[in-house]
């Protein structure tokens, strides 16, 4: 947003050049991205004067053409030829002497000495648009006779330099999107150091000079348009505004239209007010009514496109007809015109949702539906009303002819939120005392309903849309107080104690940093499925499944109750286009439905739960010279969830291991704990991946969160130095029957030696020759440690002649 410097200063009694404006502005949160100098005529009218003709006679050589002599103030006489029909003498008038610059658009010229048709001509007298006073060219400019030659034109004209602040607003700080908001923060940060006077523009001028042209005001739609106001002015004059104000509008880039628009566009970017000015004669049947239009229907904008409209989309109307859409953009035909005498003018309260929506709908964006999609005064209706209404009168005349229309059904209060000067001192890190909070928050118009000896209950204006917790009132008393004058501590303390109630984002964020690191790539599915993938399925029956009414496609027609077929999908999409060899995963929510009809409590038939999902296809490592390829296969997908698990704090040795063998996952393992299924993976089934066209098995894992989240309280995460003493690897190839799980050998290591045994791992399965029908050879290494020792020979020989004399009892195994 362009904010201009001399104009933050008709509302407060800046001693401060604009950079240090701008550091200032940065400090306390409204980042200042960039300052530039400006003038609201390019070039400043540098080294243009004001002449007085002398004399004035026929080009001897033209027909067009004229030879004047200019008296331009320095005591020598210029000779000028001049194109102009109206130039003559006695005239004062606007003079380029040699060497000035004129612009021309993008384009420049400088004046110089010349010869036209065989006359000297030592400058140029200048029409309105040949330096940017206007757009007229029917003649040269002929001022007023009391200008005095040698005066430099932009003295003349009052043309100064400005500077325009492009303050970087955030969306939660809509309340600063004015000259007034802007100059408020200001104050309070300045008046922290020393005095300084803030004030907004008085309106106690305003009176209704007659009641002839009263417009009655209906609101049909109070959801969408919680306070309108509106009043009408009679006996206008539409034209050009007056310099002052189309230079500060220029200034801020914005191009003035007539006075009338231009003041309602200088009230908004003065107040953050948006308004709108309506022709009085183009509301048929005199009356205004705020409302909705059926679907279909179609209305024609400023800028001539016809739009159909959304029977969501609020409408300001007639008696017969639409005139504006709501907060976002007026119609082509209810607007000033020049014809216009009269106005109806508009300052409302919309509701910001409604507003966004419409605005996306339309793909339209201004700077009043800015505004109101985050939120304006919906007290300062009234003050811009009656702002406009004054200064209408001052740049166009006319009478105020009705008393303002204000339908305000649900006044918003202010917003109550209570602090304590304990919680201030706590995450302010200092000691700022009770008078100098009390200072910041009133500078910042946020008053005091009640104080006690701990704290203070607040009522913060409901313009400040995000200030509405302890937290952000101590974050405006901090931006206040300065971030820079927070000192640094000498010692930083920090605790190591994990939070005894996890935090799921923080969960999510750590899983995700890790499989990303791992080579996955994240992706969003659709939470609505095909139907069809829940027919005549046992894991998730279609019984259980959450339909929707009305879905805009059969695609789309039922909630998921699992995150496969939406990584499916994503997977086929992949490999279609010549991409098979991916890692994914997913979190996301699935829902069911119970079936049970409760009456009493509907919501309780319905059930959402969080799930990771791990997809894993294609080849592990592309082919090179330096690894050959390999396929992706179920140990790997075991290994990636085993790590999600460990990086969770959880021991796979103690979780509750199980096989799986469904028509989905042809087979698998699920890990438990406390009776909860934590997690399975497996190989999906190729009657599943058929119907997607996918080729290379599939290999997938399915993490209940919400049984994550619920166990990691039960997990201590127990920080300890590395240990002192080397660790010893030992391995062990054992022949056992083909029914034997890994998970038993483990269970029975663990339940044989306790203190030193640290890990247990399969590293080969082998079945084919050598080994008898019925059989399996399993290779598995054990790693031991002492912490308080180093471990020798006789010890590691007695642990492991321990394991397999266990072995050979429980489980019948063989050392090969």
């Amino acid at each position: 947003m362009n904010i201009s410097y001399r104009w933050l200063k008709d509302y407060i009694n800046l001693d401060y050049t604009p950079n240090e404006v701008a550091a200032f502005l940065t400090q306390i949160g409204l980042e200042v991205g960039s300052m530039e100098e400006v003038e609201t005529v390019k070039g400043g009218l540098k080294g243009l004067v004001i002449g007085e003709v002398l004399a004035c006679e026929k080009h001897p050589d033209s027909d067009h053409l004229s030879k004047t002599t200019v008296n331009v103030g320095t005591g020598e006489i210029l000779p000028i030829v001049c194109g102009a029909s109206n130039v003559a003498a006695g005239q004062k008038v606007v003079v380029a002497t040699v060497g000035t610059t004129l612009y021309d658009g993008d384009n420049e010229f400088k004046i110089k000495k010349s010869k036209i048709r065989g006359e000297a001509s030592e400058g140029m007298i200048c029409a309105e648009d040949e330096i940017g006073l206007g757009s007229s060219h029917d003649g040269i400019m002929v001022l007023d006779p009391a200008a005095v030659p040698g005066t430099p034109a932009s003295k003349y004209f009052n043309i100064e330099s400005d500077f325009v602040l492009e303050v970087d607003l955030t969306p939660n700080r809509i309340d600063s999107a004015s000259h007034i908001g802007i100059a408020r923060d200001l104050a309070a940060y300045i008046s922290q150091k020393h005095e300084i006077s803030y004030h907004r523009p008085s309106v106690e001028a305003f009176k209704v000079d007659n009641r002839s042209l009263e417009i009655p005001v209906e609101v049909k739609n109070a959801e969408a348009c919680h306070r309108y106001s509106g009043l009408t002015i009679s006996n206008v004059v539409v034209k050009e505004s007056p310099e002052w104000l189309k230079n500060k509008l220029k200034l801020i880039g914005l191009k003035p239209i007539n006075n009338i628009v231009d003041v309602t566009n200088f009230v908004l970017f003065e107040t953050g007010q948006p308004l709108h000015a309506f022709d009085a004669a183009e509301i048929e049947g005199g009356k205004v009514v705020v409302r909705t239009l059926d679907a279909g229907s179609k209305f024609v904008t400023l800028d001539g496109m016809e739009r159909e409209m959304h029977p969501d989309d609020l409408m300001i109307c007639n008696a017969n007809s639409a005139m504006c859409i709501a907060g976002v953009f007026g119609g082509l035909h209810s607007g000033v015109k020049e014809t216009t005498t009269s106005v109806f003018l508009e300052s409302a309260y919309f509701d910001s949702v409604y507003i966004r929506k419409t605005a996306r709908r339309h793909t339209l964006s201004t700077d009043a539906s800015f505004r109101f999609e985050r939120g304006t005064d919906p007290n300062g209706t009234i003050y811009a009303l009656k702002r406009a209404a004054l200064l209408i009168k001052e740049v166009a005349g006319g009478e105020i002819s009705s008393e303002i229309v204000d339908i305000y059904s649900n006044p918003v209060a202010d917003f109550k939120v209570d602090v304590t000067f304990s919680g201030i001192k706590r995450l302010i890190g200092v000691d700022l005392g009770k008078e100098r909070i009390k200072s910041i928050l009133g500078a910042l118009e946020i008053s005091i309903e009640a104080e006690i000896e701990t704290g203070l209950s607040l009522l913060v204006p409901p313009y400040r849309v995000d200030v509405k917790r302890e937290c952000d009132v101590i974050e405006e008393i901090l931006r206040i107080y300065g971030y820079n004058n927070i000192e640094l501590p000498s010692q930083v303390n920090s605790s190591l104690q994990y939070s005894v109630k996890p935090n799921p984002t923080k969960i999510r964020n750590l899983i995700a940093e890790m499989l990303t690191a791992q080579g996955f790539n994240e992706i969003w599915s659709n939470s609505l499925n095909k139907t069809s993938y829940y027919d005549n399925n046992a894991v998730f029956p279609i019984e259980n499944t959450v339909k929707i009414f009305n879905p805009l496609s059969n695609d789309l027609g039922s909630m998921r109750q699992t995150l496969l077929y939406g990584g499916l999908e994503s997977i086929a999409h992949n490999a279609n286009r010549k991409n098979p060899d991916l890692r994914l995963y997913e979190f996301g929510n699935c829902y069911f439905f119970k079936g049970s009809n409760l009456k009493e409590n509907p919501i309780l038939n319905y059930r959402e739960e969080e799930h990771l999902a791990l997809f894993v296809s294609g080849e592990k490592e592309a082919a090179n010279w330096a690894v050959p390829a390999a396929n992706s296969s179920f140990f790997q997908l075991k290994s990636y969830a085993e790590n999600v698990l460990k990086r969770m704090g959880f021991q796979v040795a103690n979780l509750k291991t199980d096989g799986i063998s469904n028509e989905m996952i042809s087979e698998g393992i699920s890990y438990s704990v406390n009776g909860k299924k934590l997690v399975e993976f497996g190989t999906i089934s190729g009657k599943v991946l058929k119907p997607f066209g996918i080729e290379n098995p599939v290999y997938y894992a399915d993490f209940s969160m919400d049984t994550l989240f619920v166990e990691l309280k039960n997990n201590k995460v127990v920080f300890a130095e590395l240990p002192k003493y080397p660790e010893v690897r030992r391995d062990l190839a054992l022949l056992l029957d083909k029914n034997v799980q890994f998970n038993q050998l483990r269970d029975l290591a663990f339940r044989s030696e306790r203190k030193l045994l640290q890990s247990v791992d399969l590293f080969d399965v082998y079945e084919g020759k050598g080994v008898p029908e019925g059989k399996k050879s399993y290779a598995v290494s054990y790693i031991l440690r002492d912490d308080e020792k180093t471990l020798n020979d006789k010890q590691i020989e007695k642990i492991m002649q321990k394991l397999v004399s266990t072995y050979e009892r429980e489980l019948g195994a063989q050392l090969r």
